[in-house]
């Protein structure tokens, strides 16, 4: 704003006292000092405000001026609250320095003046971003990015003061402005994010974490608005569209603001459709691959495409790489969503490290997707031995990691009508072993999704156990053998707030040794033997028998 609007403003109550050729000056802010020398706070551009209780007598003023004019302030305004008139020695060394110099009545709070300039300079400033941010999403409509989602975020924190990032469905952060956010911050907000859209709420969704403000707005690629009229179910992107958080409560923004955040939103949503498309041929490449191994083609044939896989998921690997498969499904009750293409984003996001910020570490990951279940091809390097053996890698995937810093995330999007189950193999390092390794992540799928909750995983380590066999024991007979088992001490439990169910799980993880069970519960061996003894007593079964053990540990593993 011009320092001229100040005069045109009545409810200010200023009288201009000298500097009528400088009104033209642009005004960037406002600040209130009564120091001596308030150079330290002045980055030029402001509207200084003063009660004057730094001057003493006249020989003060000169230099006073004299710092601000140095420090390139657009004007002051002097209050005559304190003193009444303002002092003549103060106008003159003002008309010295070719400063701008106001008179405030002393109706008039500073507090009006610094909200007025405030809500003008920062409307000024939106206009000018959203000029600035309208021009980037035509270059980026019409050729490549230049500098992707950081340069807006950057305007964003320059030009109006707002620290915002770009966040993935899991709470990976993409982009950001400033210090990242702490990695428990990103999967709260992620959460908080997919919990409002699957209850239908319109963003911004404002949420408090740790005391401070959010503001969290979607970020949808091409297509209609999910939920909205004739759009997608908003189930079928809930887990692939990214969102930005904005560190602010939006909730008293003007339109205009809130316009130009939404105008954020789809310029990074272009750069996700040019990335989601860059995705192409690593998809086109698994899918390649899967179709080979689905169709018991020759080793030599798949090891061929395989080669040719290799340098564009894993560019300038000298030696052939081990693999991994890992395989997810998403299931939606009803089951009239297809879960496949959202298992496919998702799966891409998920073998992505957390830790690591950014867009592209997806570029090595290729995932095809065949019904409602996805196919992740993971290259891994391969390791040597001290005699030159080759040797499993160490970078191998595990599926309990994989899930540890997105479950929570996750809940939120599948909310109650969704399921994410994940099954993941062994490493191989042969186009021979690339069937059983698809066949391996697949059953252990199956073992994933014979546990309850709504997110789940299982390695090939567990099928090696007793765990292979219990996703194929009826529905029907798992709840009659664990209710003849557990139900009694369930009831006894509750009704008399007992521990039977725990000590029972405590007593077979310590393989059924009475000192290391006492000790774990804390409980002196006398009582853990009056526990046991009422768990025989209440289930007719004697827990010093391998049998008994053995029903009970299986019981509790389904339950």
């Amino acid at each position: 704003m011009r320092l001229r609007a100040l005069l045109e403003t009545e409810a200010l109550g200023l009288r201009l006292l000298g500097g009528e050729d400088e009104l033209d000056r642009t005004v960037r802010g406002v600040m209130t000092t009564d120091l001596r020398d308030p150079s330290r706070y002045l980055t030029g551009g402001e509207l200084v405000l003063t009660g004057l209780a730094w001057r003493r007598n006249s020989a003060d003023s000169e230099p006073f001026v004299r710092i601000l004019a140095s420090a390139g302030v657009a004007g002051l305004a002097a209050g005559e609250a304190e003193l009444g008139d303002i002092p003549d020695d103060l106008v003159a060394a003002c008309r010295h320095h070719r400063l701008p110099l106001f008179a405030v009545n002393e109706d008039v709070a500073f507090a009006t003046i610094t909200e007025y300039v405030v809500r003008q300079v920062s409307g000024e400033r939106a206009g000018d971003l959203a000029a600035v941010v309208d021009r980037h999403r035509r270059l980026m409509t019409s050729g490549p990015a230049g500098g992707g989602p950081d340069v807006v975020l950057d305007l964003l924190t320059t030009d109006l003061d707002l620290r915002a990032w770009v966040l993935s469905p899991t709470g990976r952060q993409i982009a950001g402005a400033g210090e990242p956010l702490p990695p428990g911050v990103c999967a709260a907000l992620a959460g908080e994010h997919l919990a409002a859209v699957r209850t239908g709420r319109r963003g911004p969704h404002r949420i408090s974490l740790q005391g401070i403000a959010y503001s969290l707005f979607p970020i949808r690629g091409a297509g209609r608005t999910p939920g909205g009229p004739g759009g997608r179910d908003v189930r079928e992107s809930v887990l692939s569209d990214w969102l930005l958080a904005v560190e602010a409560d939006a909730g008293d923004w003007p339109a205009e603001r809130l316009d130009l955040l939404q105008g954020v939103t789809q310029l990074i949503a272009v750069e996700r459709d040019r990335r989601d498309a860059a995705r192409t041929v690593r998809r086109r490449l698994a899918q390649e691959v899967l179709e080979l191994v689905q169709t018991g083609a020759p080793p030599a044939e798949i090891a061929a495409r395989l080669r040719v896989a290799a340098p564009v998921l894993l560019p300038g690997l000298g030696a052939a790489p081990h693999w991994q498969v890992v395989v997810a499904r998403v299931d939606w009750e009803g089951g009239d969503i297809p879960g496949g293409p959202v298992a496919q984003s998702l799966l891409e996001e998920i073998l992505v490290d957390p830790s690591v910020s950014g867009p592209e570490p997806s570029d090595r990951i290729a995932v095809a997707h065949t019904g409602d279940e996805a196919i992740a091809l993971v290259p891994l390097p391969a390791q040597t031995g001290e005699g030159g053996e080759d040797k499993a890698p160490e970078a191998a995937l595990h599926a309990d990691e994989l899930l540890a810093t997105v479950r929570e995330p996750l809940r939120a999007g599948l909310a109650d009508d969704g399921r994410l189950t994940l099954g993941v193999s062994a490493a191989v390092h042969s186009a021979e072993g690339l069937r059983g390794a698809l066949e391996e992540a697949r059953h252990a799928r199956r073992v994933a999704a014979a546990r309850p909750g709504r997110v789940c995983a299982a390695g090939h380590h567990e099928l090696a156990s007793h765990v292979l066999l219990l996703p194929f024991v009826p529905d029907d007979v798992r709840r009659a053998f664990t209710a003849r088992l557990l139900d009694p001490l369930r009831d006894y439990d509750r009704r008399h707030r007992a521990e039977l169910i725990p000590t029972l799980e405590a007593f077979l993880d310590c393989d059924g040794s009475w000192t290391r069970c006492a000790s774990r519960l804390h409980l002196h061996v006398n009582t853990l033997r009056y526990r046991v003894g009422r768990i025989e007593q209440l289930t007719s079964r004697d827990l010093s028998r391998l049998e008994d053990k053995l029903d009970f540990f299986l019981a509790l593993r389904m339950s």
